[in-house]
């Protein structure tokens, strides 16, 4: 073979290993959309997927567990496949959310109305169906009725978090004053924003905030605690310029700066206080690959490099922890977003996107490859992935369907790596995302 040869041989390879993968993780998303899919419940007004399939009673309207996440699932698919059979499958699931929006009593983003909000608009910009905008603005609707007056502003409930209090609430609220141009929407995330200022305790030359009032634990991560809260903050100021949301953003941050693990030049923060400071997550809902998303909505919104610095201390600290070839007390059998790989994965590939640095993009790959090989084969055709769910109940394990424990948030990773391989963007962002 003459060099010649070999060097177009060579950059045949190069170029086509991308499309490889490309292939691999979207073969393998269609795998777990047709899974999923196996599960559906077809009712008089839409479809349903239960979170457990083996368990009727756990179809629910969440983007959590439920249809909100799947459906968005559905869209990215159809994005990414140009296939309607996944649109007029995520129609079918929207449609369900309609009929039981109301039904909701919850608020929240991830648990509640504003998911559905969020589900219910991303519908409607892919297939310009009115009623589905109109289900969105309906949302909007819900939410200002059931908002209390407390304090300086309003609240939903007792929950400050971004799972299913005022923190998430508000930022699918910011969302919707974008999309829908529904300026009442940012008024209202305005007020919660007043509401969860006052909440802040401080400590550590900074504040933080509790998920509730009453709970014991106090947690400082991202899915219940301080990090999700101030990144509200941020996000809400990067959208009124309103100084008093930076300054309790940059109080957030401060506060978690003072706990922080930092030996080793990483940034790791413990599960909660008091009896749980030497416990440590390393993923979305405790760990740094949460609330490095507060420390880069700062860089973004104040330009000051150090809260990259701090962005990037958190990825060495998951880089530094041995996984996914160990597991640690904080990274156990689960595969989700939530609480495990998939979560993992996707914070590393967006860290790559705005970085460059290929060590995460090898990252992200690695923990996917990891996942995969964790993949069972379903009865029903597709893949399914068993899992603990919970940390203290690691033989409880369960296919789940959902978004942030389940098929469908496993296959949303998957497309988001297939898409980059083939040099394009995820079509659906979530609210809490900033890569």
């Amino acid at each position: 073979m003459t060099r010649l040869a070999a060097t177009l041989l060579l950059l045949v390879a190069v170029v086509a290993a991308p499309l490889a993968r490309a292939g691999e993780y979207l073969n393998a998303a269609l795998d777990a959309a047709t899974w999923v899919s196996s599960t559906a419940v077809s009712t008089p007004h839409g479809t349903a997927w239960p979170s457990d399939p083996s368990k009727a009673a756990t179809v629910s309207t969440s983007l959590y567990y439920g249809n909100a996440g799947i459906v968005l699932f559905l869209l990215e698919l159809h994005a990414a496949t140009g296939d309607g059979t996944w649109l007029q499958k995520a129609r079918a699931g929207a449609d369900y959310l309609l009929a039981h929006q109301a039904d909701e009593r919850e608020t929240g983003l991830y648990e509640g109305t504003a998911g559905i909000a969020f589900a219910l608009t991303e519908t409607f910009k892919a297939t310009g169906d009115r009623r589905y905008r109109d289900g969105a603005r309906n949302g909007l609707r819900l939410l200002k009725k059931r908002a209390a007056k407390a304090g300086a502003g309003i609240e939903w409930n007792d929950s400050a978090d971004v799972i299913s209090g005022g923190a998430g609430t508000g930022l699918v609220l910011l969302y919707l004053a974008r999309e829908l141009e529904e300026p009442a929407a940012r008024t209202l995330a305005v007020q919660a924003g007043a509401r969860l200022i006052e909440l802040g305790r401080a400590d550590g030359g900074g504040l933080k905030w509790a998920m509730t009032p009453s709970y014991p634990r106090l947690m400082p991560n991202f899915s219940h605690g301080t990090a999700g809260i101030a990144y509200f903050m941020a996000t809400l100021y990067r959208d009124t310029k309103d100084e008093r949301f930076l300054q309790a953003a940059l109080a957030g941050g401060r506060y978690l700066q003072s706990i922080a693990t930092t030996q080793g030049d990483v940034c790791l923060i413990f599960h909660h206080e008091p009896d749980g400071k030497d416990l440590h997550y390393l993923s979305w809902c405790h760990g740094p690959a949460g609330t490095a998303r507060l420390f880069y909505r700062l860089y973004e919104v104040t330009g000051d490099a150090t809260w990259m610095q701090w962005t990037e201390k958190s990825a060495r600290a998951i880089l530094a922890s041995g996984i996914p070839e160990r597991q640690t007390p904080g990274f156990w059998n689960n595969v989700s977003q939530c609480c495990g790989s998939a979560g993992v994965a996707e914070f590393m590939l967006g860290l790559h996107r705005v970085t460059g640095n290929d060590i995460y993009l090898r990252f992200a790959r690695d923990v996917t490859a990891d996942l995969l090989r964790k993949a069972l084969p379903a009865q029903e055709g597709g893949l399914k992935w068993p899992q603990a769910e919970h940390r203290v109940k690691p033989a409880e394990l369960v296919a789940q369907t959902g978004y942030m424990q389940g098929a469908a948030g496993i296959g949303t990773l998957l497309l988001h790596l297939d898409t980059f391989e083939r040099g394009r963007k995820p079509r659906i962002v979530l609210p809490d995302t900033p890569f």
